[in-house]
């Protein structure tokens, strides 16, 4: 008889763990669904606005005719953004390189850090519209200037958190390092790199899509075309022209490429936390 009674207990944990279930697979949908929706009443929007105002083309161009664009100049915007992201990846990793090395000896001498530091906080505050025509004048290749503009920008998110993961290791695991006599260098290796990490992979987000914005605007302030032109001079070209759906054309790709810059560099940030760090792990809700 005492077997058919059903335990209140087990009852209450197992409509929890329903409960939970739910909303982990509400979550899930909407995580995909929402945006998707979002992004077609944005495109319903746009094309109603236009039909209802009968805007002309030559002003603000339908959605339809942007993709229109897109397809029929493929040749001509995928070339240049090729170009552009050439630049911006390679400043992403000179970026990397540079700001996680001077990262490394800033932590290793408080001299060199009181040194050059405010140097890097002039160059992050200083804007890179101001700066760029400068180093064009100075640098007579227009590639090497255009990774000079991109890489400015880039790099300070990284040198910033890496510096501040390397001293956000624990204060009791600098003692305990201490104590059994670690070396300098066996502590930056096995203590303060591990818990920079996931401040350094924050940094990198940020800096990739800055890396992308500092690409763009150089090419803006350089305004050269010719064979080997980035998207933002393409971007140019169409608005002297008129051809306003290529403008919009080759925003579409920016954006989509820096969404894609994102994506990517989160996804590696994932792939190296989630086993340990508390950013990454899944946790239940």
């Amino acid at each position: 008889m005492s077997d058919l009674v059903q335990d209140p207990a087990a009852s209450f944990v197992d409509e929890e763990e329903r409960a939970r279930a739910r909303k982990e697979l509400r979550n899930r949908i909407g995580k995909w669904i929402l945006p998707v929706v979002v992004f077609a009443v944005g495109i319903l929007a746009w094309d109603w606005i236009i039909r209802i105002n009968e805007i002309p083309h030559y002003i603000l161009p339908g959605p339809g005719l942007v993709f229109q664009t897109l397809i029929q100049d493929r040749a001509i915007l995928l070339d240049a953004l090729m170009v552009t992201l050439q630049i911006t990846l390679l400043a992403l990793l000179v970026a990397v390189i540079g700001g996680a090395g001077l990262a490394i000896l800033f932590n290793q001498s408080r001299l060199v850090e009181m040194s050059f530091y405010p140097y890097a906080v002039v160059l992050q505050v200083t804007p890179i519209v101001a700066i760029a025509p400068l180093i064009f004048i100075y640098v007579e290749n227009k590639l090497v200037g255009l990774l000079i503009c991109a890489w400015i920008v880039a790099f300070f998110p990284v040198l910033s958190n890496t510096t501040l993961g390397l001293r956000s290791a624990d204060h009791n695991l600098r003692d305990l390092f201490s104590i059994y006599g670690a070396s300098r260098w066996q502590r930056l290796l096995y203590l303060q790199l591990p818990s920079a990490l996931p401040y350094f992979l924050g940094g990198l987000r940020i800096a990739g899509g800055l890396a992308l914005i500092g690409s763009v605007v150089a090419e803006f302030v350089a305004g050269t075309g010719g064979i080997g032109s980035g998207l933002a001079f393409r971007i140019l070209e169409a608005g002297y022209r008129l051809n306003i759906p290529r403008m919009f054309a080759g925003l579409i790709l920016i954006a989509g490429t820096g969404v894609l810059i994102y994506a990517v560099l989160s996804l590696v940030s994932h792939l190296l936390l989630r086993k340990w760090h508390e950013s990454a792990i899944k946790r239940e809700s």
